[in-house]
């Protein structure tokens, strides 16, 4: 069982930034495609973006393009996803998703609050 592990959620004013970490250890972990996806309280869980194992092929959703950006150090065994131009509505906890074949490993997620 591979431990995603998520790390870099906090507390920003609109307008702020913020990094998350994604960190899937092994020796495969650069063969995982990874999205990042999202839930606020009372709403379901959605896509915000994701890489392919190269890095080459980045996604986003609409809500977020040009505003966040996914990228992976696969020496570090680690996804980013750079955060800025906070809004209110960013706020949700985070969850970082690895894929691979048949593997499909989620964290815990980590908490973004952005204040008005």
């Amino acid at each position: 069982q591979v431990q995603v592990k998520e790390s870099g959620g906090g507390l920003v004013q609109t307008g702020g930034s913020l990094r998350l970490s994604c960190l899937i250890p092994g020796r495969t972990s650069g063969s995982y495609a990874v999205n990042w996806f999202r839930q606020a309280p009372g709403k379901e869980r959605e896509f915000v973006a994701a890489i392919s194992w190269s890095g080459k092929s980045t996604y986003y959703a609409d809500s977020v393009k040009g505003r966040f950006t996914i990228s992976r150090d696969n020496a570090k065994n680690t996804v980013y996803l750079q955060m800025n131009n906070l809004k209110p509505e960013d706020t949700a906890v985070y969850y970082c998703n690895g894929r691979y074949a048949t593997d499909d490993y989620w964290g815990q997620g980590t908490q973004v609050t952005v204040s008005s």
